[in-house]
């Protein structure tokens, strides 16, 4: 049995947890607030501000786990390190950790040391840098903080007059103490896929069925899986997953997205463990979901294939205010349609746009994507929340 630190502890790390009591390990679920969903499942759990490094190293010292690993972007990465050298195992390591959490640092890795295509690209630092950095990179552009998570500070520049109401989003959407924001090329894309990669401790590299997904304020609305990608398109998207994730070496499971245009595949971000937009796969569109693989690649399991079983599609149930007293219904006109399954996360709180959880649609792997995406969504319409 492995004891296993989880540093942040939403619906992601709640199915990992799960994954992982099923393996027999041991979980300390870590987060900034009291009762977070994988906090419900764990053996143990602490709150604290993950921003703090001294904080950080005291429940490290507290718990002596074996395995840390991180599922979110405030966190005080750069100890990493020092846990390695103190015998932890990082997941999927220090440098992965360190490098994906910040968009500066996986961008030029991608883009200036693998060489690898991605959209144009600027940093800037100030209002007044970003009103450089759009002349440079053209309007439309795209303007994202360098940390942050699920969408947030992320907005589409169009017109001049919206810069500095994206520079206010952005550090208001911020997670830590970096003001810097990168601006992005606006890629005129057909679509976005993200490709499940995991690598393995003694084993090799793995691609899950490409997930389709579709994004509002940044953040994922709906997934699918398979999604259609030329063949050719598909082999350039694993070579560069690969590419990528050797180079910043560990074990577990990546998000790799990437934009899919007339002129071929993008690069566009890394997440270093399970992805949102992977919830498809609790729909059993695969012979292991992506919390499942991730458990076993962490603890160096043998993961001997990943197939399609079945075609899936994921739609994401969200809060319309703030509140602490609500209640869901819904669940038993949603579970009525055929071929359906409910994720409720089991947040203690509500937010407007917050996912409070989400639908899972599925059929033979031969159905068609498009209808399942239509039957999640009316599912998760069903879903009602009651602020009181």
């Amino acid at each position: 049995m492995q004891k296993i630190m989880l540093l942040g502890s939403g619906e992601l790390g709640k199915e990992f947890v799960i994954a992982c009591k099923r393996l027999g390990q041991y979980v300390i679920a870590v987060d900034s607030y009291n009762d977070a969903p994988a906090q419900q499942v764990a053996d143990e759990r602490e709150v604290i501000n993950m921003l703090d490094g001294d904080a950080l190293d005291a429940i490290v010292q507290k718990h002596n786990p074996d395995i840390i690993l991180p599922e979110i972007e405030a966190i005080r990465t750069e100890r990493f390190y020092d846990y390695e050298q103190w015998g932890k195992q990082v997941v999927p390591s220090a440098r992965a950790a360190n490098f994906t959490m910040n968009r500066k640092a996986i961008r030029d890795l991608a883009a200036k040391e693998l060489g690898l295509r991605t959209a144009k690209y600027a940093y800037a630092s100030s209002l007044e840098e970003l009103i450089g950095a759009v002349e440079i990179i053209g309007l439309p552009c795209v303007v994202k903080p360098l940390m942050s998570s699920s969408g947030k500070g992320q907005s589409v520049i169009k017109t001049a007059a919206d810069i500095e109401t994206s520079w206010d989003y952005a550090q208001s959407g911020k997670r830590g103490d970096i003001a810097e924001v990168i601006v992005e090329e606006f890629i005129r894309f057909e679509s976005e896929i993200t490709l499940l990669t995991v690598t393995q401790k003694n084993g090799p590299t793995l691609f899950c069925p490409p997930i389709g997904h579709r994004q509002e304020r940044g953040d994922y609305q709906e997934s699918w899986q398979p999604a259609y990608i030329k063949p050719e398109h598909l082999a350039e998207a694993q070579h560069i997953a690969k590419q990528v994730t050797e180079a910043l070496t560990g074990a577990g499971i990546w998000g790799v997205e990437f934009f899919l245009a007339d002129t071929g595949v993008y690069f566009s971000e890394l997440s270093p463990r399970p992805h949102d937009t992977g919830m498809v796969t609790l729909a059993g569109t695969q012979n292991l979901s992506e919390f499942e693989l991730h458990a076993r690649a962490v603890l160096g399991l043998p993961i001997t294939e990943i197939t399609l079983e079945r075609a899936g599609a994921s739609a994401v149930i969200l809060a319309a205010q703030e509140s602490t007293n609500f209640s869901i219904t819904g669940v038993a006109e949603a579970l009525s349609m055929p071929h359906m399954d409910i994720r409720i996360f089991g947040k203690p709180s509500t937010r407007k746009y917050r996912r409070m959880g989400v639908a899972l649609s599925y059929g033979s792997p031969e159905s068609s994507t498009d209808n399942l995406r239509k039957t999640a969504a009316e599912a998760a319409a069903k879903i009602s929340i009651h602020y009181h």
